[in-house]
């Protein structure tokens, strides 16, 4: 087998976590549920990680971390808890909506999204800041022009934001095709994250596995036994 490929990482997708009332999309995870579940992880011997770490000093026993939509919980709820874990994450941020609101969710309850100034300062903070698109949009129902602008825009305000390079993509709604993950590497991006699985598996189409509020200890193991068992292997 070739030695450049690895098994296809345990890749955890989050969203928003945070006290509610209804969650009609079941994107949040309440700040009680989340701690349960990295204390999950640390018993069962895991370090939660950001796709760079992962990437470029990979260790035994890692599962990537990752929020979608950049909400303002991340710096206010979210990162505490990984620093009191020692862990780290990835946070793929929507650079066309800095500061703004879920309005893709509407009208389903309104989240705050972080300001540049948050972003900036998780970045600081040793999180891995992603490109969630220019806007929060089905990549499939762009024409060409304008997909090739949402991700390379994206891409060049965050870096430009965060004074670093931004080498990871994932795609709003998990809306990706062979095209989509052509557009994306051509864009400089070094992977890619969807939801669930595309066809063909690669760098640039890495599957995820949604976690939610309803997810105790046994819906864990379940979700990290059928990784093992459906996971291929990539060149990352």
């Amino acid at each position: 087998m070739d030695a450049d490929l690895s098994p296809a990482p345990f890749v955890l997708m989050y969203h928003s976590v945070q006290a509610y009332d209804t969650d009609p999309y079941r994107v949040t995870v309440h700040p009680d549920r989340f701690e349960r579940q990295l204390r999950w992880l640390r018993r069962r011997g895991l370090r939660g990680v950001s796709m760079r770490e992962l990437r470029h000093n990979p260790q035994p026993r890692q599962v990537v971390l990752t929020f979608d939509d950049g909400y303002a919980d991340f710096a206010t709820t979210v990162l505490p808890a990984l620093d009191r874990y020692g862990f780290t994450a990835t946070c793929f941020v929507i650079a066309g909506a800095l500061g703004g609101h879920n309005s893709w969710d509407e009208p389903g309850p309104r989240k705050e999204l972080m300001s540049a100034g948050q972003v900036r300062r998780i970045a600081a903070a040793g999180v891995e800041i992603g490109s969630h698109n220019l806007h929060h949009v089905h990549m499939t129902r762009l024409g060409n022009g304008e997909l090739h602008d949402q991700v390379n825009r994206s891409r060049l305000i965050l870096s430009d934001l965060i004074g670093a390079p931004v080498t990871g993509f994932c795609y709003p709604y998990g809306d990706a095709g062979p095209r989509e993950a052509e557009a994306v590497a051509a864009a400089g991006y070094e992977y890619a994250c969807a939801v669930g699985r595309i066809e063909p598996v690669s760098r640039h189409t890495l599957p995820r596995t949604f976690i939610g509020d309803r997810d105790t200890a046994p819906r864990l193991y379940a979700k990290a036994a059928r990784h093992r068992l459906h996971r291929t292997r990539v060149a990352l």
